[in-house]
């Protein structure tokens, strides 16, 4: 069902790192964005698939990973994630990419969920270094990276508290806490 696949996909950050994860099964989940919604079907995504150790290791250092968990610089080694799909924009085809990477990340990661596997979708990247390590062509933007792998964490949703406080925390036992508004404070029936 539906809304199963959407409350498993939480943005995992913690990985068994020796699980692997294969070419063809990241072509199967890029190929789940390909079919996705793109803004005036443009089409203007391209995905740089990673799932070879040496390349997540030129990876992972340009990638940012919890902006809450101050103290906290990403997961160590043996919970990296196995894989990585970037998320790149070709100037060549459009410069505006309005909403697509979204709704393409969203796709992959719910197929994610459906394979047994996890991510997170991670925005705040060294774009320059990125381009660098990969030998990405100028003529592409980077939108998004999505670190993939099995979850080695357990992420829970929260009824937001009575502060307001919207910031995702680590209790003792390592449990990814994530608070959440109620429907009844999101929806508006009237003004």
């Amino acid at each position: 069902m539906l809304r199963d696949l959407i409350v498993r996909n939480r943005s995992y950050r913690r990985f068994f790192q020796d699980h692997r994860i294969s070419a063809q099964e990241l072509r199967e989940l890029v190929d789940l964005a390909r079919l996705s919604a793109s803004a005036a079907n443009m089409q203007p995504l391209k995905f740089f698939i990673s799932w070879e150790s040496e390349q997540n290791d030129r990876i992972f250092p340009c990638l940012g990973w919890a902006a809450y968990l101050r103290d906290w610089p990403g997961p160590v080694e043996g919970e990296r994630p196995s894989a990585y799909i970037v998320i790149l924009g070709d100037r060549e085809i459009s410069t505006n990419y309005w909403c697509d990477h979204g709704i393409t990340a969203q796709s992959i990661l719910l197929g994610a969920v459906e394979k047994g596997l996890g991510g997170c979708m991670i925005a705040s990247i060294r774009k320059k270094d990125l381009m660098d390590v990969l030998g990405i062509p100028e003529r592409y933007d980077v939108l998004l990276v999505i670190a993939l792998g099995r979850p080695r964490e357990e992420v829970r949703i929260e009824a937001l508290g009575p502060d307001g406080d919207i910031r995702y925390w680590r209790d003792a036992s390592g449990v990814h806490h994530v608070p959440k508004r109620s429907l009844d404070e999101i929806v508006i029936e009237r003004f």
